[in-house]
């Protein structure tokens, strides 16, 4: 009972790490990394959900451990597989599965010799040569992460290791996606499809039936489609190269190159909207330009961070840290997006009071309204409820979590191109002059505040 209540700490402490894993944008399942002179006591290389034909294939060269004590236990120094399934009930100690056994040879603190784990091999089983390479199969589905254990005391390890997770096909071939990612390149080729109408549609409209009412923001909610759509394009290759050969093939570069440019336009549209930039007035104020000159680079910056962490993978030390200092990041970036809408309905508000138009100005505090309330909803969707989402769902279905962050922006996206399309009367700038005296009352009974 003791071991199980202390290796269940030992597990509970690996629980951030493993929830961390899903976090990651795309990556390959054909992992290879060197470490030298680690002495971390435990790695987490990946997650990966597996079929009842699943096999994880590890190969170890010039492995050595040296401490600064004794001569380390190569027995203490080893590979397991961690499952949810077990992960929950070492945290809960409920009884192990039968198929689980402990590893004797450990001891009794080390990781490698709780029942919840699947011990894979230790460094006792490597030749003279430092060097291991075996496949193990998955004979029960689920998921699991694998971990590297160092449970020798004051030991530092070095080694060059490859991993394989994959899923074996009825014909013989094998998927490198994990199960719940495996219709995950068909619904970024759907939704490339949609934008790909969406945008066609959208340069109908600025290019050809209301030309003379497009301004240039318009043509730059035109560059956010041609983003979202190669962004979408790049995606499904990535996934689909990934599921076939283990590796993007050079996507994952195209991948992270559009997943910035998509983003900055974003949350430059979204700036410039709640500015009434170009369509309302020709210019930006000071701390409307400051507001713009902060989220650009933040955005830049840290896509650029998370393509670098994304492809060195958990194993990486401080790629906990890291991934927190970039959700951080892209939190404060949608934060900081909100205040020039915010500005703008202020400043309505206080126009209303001296320009005698208050029927035009009720119309724009009612849009400016709707669009902060309906931005507020899908930054918390895509970063809360699609997080969530990833964490709760059943391995089977982390798709559903793809699938429900694309539908919400193409969502989004219609909403905020309908409300602000180009047109000669819209509720921008008309309404009729008898409706001039309801709007005065509207504007003094309603306040329209935050």
């Amino acid at each position: 009972m003791a071991l199980a209540s202390a290796t269940a700490r030992a597990l509970l402490l690996l629980l951030l790490a493993v929830a961390g894993i899903l976090l990651r944008p795309a990556a390959a399942e054909i992992k290879q990394e060197s470490f030298k002179d680690d002495s971390r006591s435990s790695i987490l290389f990946e997650k990966f959900g597996f079929s009842h034909r699943g096999s994880v294939s590890i190969s170890v060269t010039g492995a050595k451990a040296a401490s600064s004590l004794a001569k380390p236990d190569p027995s203490q120094l080893g590979f397991f597989l961690l499952s949810d399934e077990a992960l929950f009930e070492a945290i809960y100690e409920q009884p192990p599965p039968t198929d689980l056994n402990p590893n004797p040879e450990s001891s009794p603190g080390c990781v490698l010799s709780s029942p919840y784990v699947t011990p894979l091999f230790t460094f006792a089983d490597l030749d003279r040569g430092g060097h291991y390479n075996k496949t193990f199969p998955i004979t029960h589905p689920d998921e699991y992460s694998l971990f590297f254990a160092n449970c020798a005391p004051e030991t530092a390890v070095t080694m060059e290791v490859r991993t394989d997770m994959y899923n074996t096909n009825p014909d013989g071939t094998k998927d490198y996606l994990s199960v719940g990612q495996a219709p995950v390149p068909a619904i970024y080729a759907f939704f490339a499809v949609c934008y790909v109408v969406f945008l066609a549609g959208w340069l109908y409209i600025t290019l050809y039936r209301n030309r003379l009412s497009a301004h240039r923001i318009h043509h730059l909610m035109s560059g956010l489609l041609v983003a979202r759509m190669l962004y979408c394009i790049s995606a499904a290759e990535d996934q689909h190269y990934i599921r076939t050969a283990g590796t993007p093939h050079g996507w994952d570069v195209m991948f992270y190159l559009f997943q910035l440019v998509k983003g900055v336009i974003l949350f430059a549209v979204i700036a410039l909207i709640g500015t009434g930039w170009s369509f309302l007035k020709p210019f930006l104020q000071d701390k409307e330009k400051k507001v713009l000159m902060v989220v650009i680079p933040l955005q830049v910056a840290a896509n650029i961070a998370a393509a670098v962490v994304g492809e060195t993978g958990p194993f990486f030390q401080g790629w906990i840290t890291w991934n927190q200092i970039l959700l951080f990041v892209d939190v404060a970036c949608c934060c900081a997006v909100l205040f020039p809408v915010v500005w703008s309905m202020r400043s309505l508000r206080e126009s209303s009071k001296t320009d005698g138009k208050a029927a035009r100005t009720l119309a724009k505090l009612t849009l400016f309204r709707q669009f902060y309330v309906v931005v507020i909803g899908y930054l918390y969707f895509t970063r809360i409820i699609v997080y969530a989402l990833k964490t709760i769902t059943n391995y089977k279905y982390r798709w559903v979590s793809v699938a429900s962050e694309e539908v919400a922006t193409m969502a989004f996206y219609m909403f905020m191109f309908y409300m602000f399309r180009p047109a000669e009367r819209n509720q921008y700038f008309a309404l009729d002059d008898d409706e001039e005296e309801a709007a005065e009352l509207a504007l003094r009974e309603e306040e329209f505040e935050l």
